[in-house]
C-alpha cells in the first residue's frame, strides 16, 4: 500500500473532570521527526506520545498539539511572601525617617507592584488520569492521520501508475524508432555526397561512416535499463512496504537513461518522445517525495 507523508488526524478523550483533545499534522521529511507541544505539566508524558506516533508512522514531520481543559486545567495558585512585604515596609520607614518624609499609608495597589510578594505557581496534583486521557486521545489521532495518510497515498498510485505507463509507452515508440536513425543518417549522407560529387562517391566508404554512426547511437542497452527500471517501479508500487525512497532512487536512474537517449540518437522523432518522457518524470519526482 502507498502512504502519504500528508495528512492531519484529531482525537478526543474525556472524563467527568478533564478532556483532552490531540491534533496531528505530517509533512514530507526524510525521517520520523516527532514535535509535541503540550502544557508543561505534563511534560514527562512526550516520550510516549512519540512511541504511540512511531508505532503508525515511519516517515514525515509530525506536529503533535495537546490541549487539555476541564477542573486540571486550572492549576494555578497564589502564593504571598509575606517576609519580603514586610521588608518593603521596613525600608519605606527607613526612608520616611532618614528623608524626613511626612509617612504614608501604603495601598492595596501599592503592595501589588512590590515585584516578588505575589506569585503564582502550577499545582502538581495528581496527573495520572490527564496522561492516560493524553495517550487514549493520541492513539485515535494517529489513528485518524495513518487513515488519511493512506487515502492520499492511493491517489498517489494511481497518479504514478498512470504516469509510468505513459513513459513505458513512449519508450516502446522510441524502440520501434532506434532501428530507422541509421537508415536515416545514411540517406543523408548519400544525399549531400550526391549533390557536390554525382554518382562517383565511394560507397563503402559511406556504409563505413553509417557504420561508425550506428555504433555511436545505438540506445538498444539504454531501453532495455529503461524497461527495467519501469517494472521494479511498478513492482514497487504494488509491494506494500515502505517504498518512498527506492522509488525517488528509480526515478533518478530513469531520468539518466532519458538523458542518454536523448544524447546519442539523434533524432527529432525520438527527442520529442524523451521530452514527454523527461516531463512526467518531473511529475512522478515531485509526488514520490510525499510517499512514505
Amino acid at each position: 500500500m502507498v502512504v502519504s507523508m500528508t495528512g492531519f488526524g484529531r482525537g478526543k478523550a474525556e472524563s467527568e473532570k478533564n478532556a483532552v483533545t490531540v491534533e496531528m499534522k505530517s509533512v514530507n521529511h526524510r525521517f520520523c521527526e516527532v514535535m509535541v507541544r503540550m502544557p508543561r505539566q505534563l511534560v514527562d508524558v512526550e516520550d510516549k506520545l512519540k512511541k504511540i506516533v512511531g508505532e503508525s508512522i515511519k516517515r514525515g514531520r509530525i506536529e503533535v498539539f495537546v490541549t487539555v481543559s476541564g477542573e486540571r486545567s486550572s492549576t494555578k495558585s497564589l502564593q504571598t511572601d509575606y517576609s519580603l512585604l514586610q521588608q518593603y515596609v521596613e525600608a519605606l520607614k527607613t526612608i520616611e525617617k532618614e528623608q524626613n518624609l511626612p509617612p504614608q499609608s501604603l495601598s492595596f495597589q501599592d503592595i501589588l507592584g512590590m515585584e516578588g510578594v505575589f506569585t503564582t505557581h502550577d499545582e502538581e496534583g495528581d496527573n495520572a488520569e490527564v496522561k492516560e486521557l493524553v495517550q487514549e486521545a493520541a492513539r485515535k489521532a494517529v489513528s485518524e492521520l495513518y487513515k488519511m495518510r493512506q487515502n492520499e497515498g492511493e491517489r498517489l498510485k494511481e497518479d504514478l501508475m498512470n504516469r509510468i505507463c505513459q513513459i513505458e509507452k513512449s519508450c516502446e515508440e522510441i524502440a520501434k524508432l532506434a532501428p530507422t536513425v541509421s537508415e536515416q543518417y545514411r540517406e543523408r549522407i548519400q544525399k549531400k555526397l550526391q549533390e557536390h560529387l554525382g554518382d562517383s562517391f565511394d560507397e563503402q566508404r559511406v556504409l563505413t561512416e553509417v557504420a561508425i554512426f550506428a555504433e555511436k547511437a545505438d540506445i538498444s542497452e539504454e531501453i532495455t535499463r529503461i524497461n527495467s527500471h519501469i517494472r521494479e517501479f511498478k513492482e514497487t508500487l504494488e509491494s506494500g512496504a515502505q517504498m518512498g525512497r527506492k522509488l525517488d532512487f528509480l526515478v533518478q536512474e530513469l531520468n539518466r537513461e532519458g538523458n542518454t537517449i536523448g544524447a546519442k540518437a539523434h533524432s527529432s522523432s525520438i527527442a520529442s518522445l524523451v521530452i514527454d518522457i523527461k516531463t512526467n518524470l518531473e511529475r512522478i519526482k515531485e509526488q514520490v517525495q510525499n510517499i512514505e
